[in-house]
Formats: structure tokens, C-alpha cells, sequence
């Protein structure tokens, strides 16, 4: 049927030598390895991590100004010691919400103390958190369960963290975790190994 057709017979089509089968094998083992760093991606776009993180914390400033920032500062240096030796001995979520659930009176009579000019709020509700990188770990803008500590009109920067497993600490801190692995390049090593 190929001889019918006299511009395929002579070209790239009806060739079978060894170098074109090379190529063939080649392009088919890397759209292969493509379709599954694509499905990787797709999986990690579609897990949840809410079982590590099921309450956040957040206080709004009242506003840009750098007393109002300060404030905030000194707020949050306040109450993020309290939340975790509350959560020193919480282990179970239900733990965690009775230890915070104690915690909001200690919580509002401190902030409010730091700031008796403003009127301070602190109610626990599903809020809109933006997204957030933390080492290799980037987590999605999504509405979560927080306690959100509003000072005054609640428009100036946020500060905000993940009340469970860990408090807020900073990047460096976290060396000690394990290293990430990509299943797929730990397959292609083990191949030439």
C-alpha cells in the first residue's frame, strides 16, 4: 500500500536502520519520564495537609505605620511563647483545641495590655491565608481554621503561622528535616547505578 504512494517510499517513513530506531526509543523513553514528572506535579498540586496543620494563627494591625507594626511585633512575641508551651504536652488534635480554647482569655488580656488604645478581637474562623513558602514546601492560598487577633481596623500586614506542629520557627531551624526525594530521579539512578 506504500508503494501507491511514491513520496513516502524513499523517505523518513519507510526507514529501519538502527539509527532511527535509537531516536525513536529515545523520544519514547522521554516522553514517558515527562508523563510521569507531569503526574507527580499533578499529585502534589492535589494533596492535602491539613491532618499536619489544623489550626493557624494570625494577628491583623491596625495599620502600615510602624508604631501600629510594632505593636503587632510585640503582640506576637508575646503570644506565640504562650501557644507553645500550651502545645508542649498536646498531642491529638482535640488536645490542641482544648489547649488553645483555655488560652484565648490569657491570649487577648496580654495583647491587650501591649495595646489599651485599640480594640482587640479574637475569634477562631475559617480564614483566606496567602500562600506560603517554608523551605521546599510551598503552602497553597486556601481558607483555613485560625484564631485571627484583629487590632483596631485589622488593615495594616499580617503576621501569621501554623499553630501545629510548629510554632513559627524560622527557616533555619528546619535543617534537620529530611531531604525531598523525586521518585522519578530515584528510578533513572537506580537504572545506572
Amino acid at each position: 500500500m506504500l508503494q501507491d504512494y511514491p513520496q513516502f517510499t524513499d523517505s523518513q517513513i519507510a526507514r529501519t536502520d538502527s539509527t532511527h530506531i535509537w531516536k525513536k526509543r529515545f523520544i519514547t523513553l522521554a516522553e514517558f519520564l515527562l508523563i510521569i514528572v507531569m503526574l507527580q506535579a499533578v499529585l502534589a498540586l492535589f494533596q492535602t495537609h491539613e491532618a499536619e496543620e489544623p489550626v493557624r494563627y494570625r494577628i491583623l494591625a491596625h495599620s502600615d505605620a510602624p508604631a501600629d507594626q510594632a505593636v503587632k511585633v510585640r503582640i506576637q512575641q508575646q503570644v506565640e511563647p504562650m501557644i507553645a508551651k500550651a502545645l508542649a504536652t498536646a498531642v491529638t488534635p482535640a488536645e490542641i483545641d482544648a489547649a488553645l480554647t483555655g488560652l484565648e482569655a490569657e491570649m487577648l488580656a496580654a495583647a491587650r495590655q501591649l495595646s489599651p488604645d485599640r480594640t482587640i478581637t479574637l475569634e477562631r474562623k475559617n480564614a483566606l491565608f496567602p500562600a506560603k513558602r517554608t523551605g521546599l514546601w510551598i503552602s497553597p492560598q486556601d481558607t483555613y481554621d485560625a484564631y485571627v487577633m484583629t487590632i483596631g481596623s485589622g488593615k495594616g500586614s499580617n503576621w501569621w503561622c501554623s499553630v501545629f506542629p510548629k510554632v513559627c520557627y524560622d527557616e533555619k531551624e528546619e535543617e534537620d528535616e529530611e531531604p525531598v526525594k523525586f521518585f522519578v530521579w530515584e528510578w533513572i539512578t537506580s537504572i545506572f547505578a
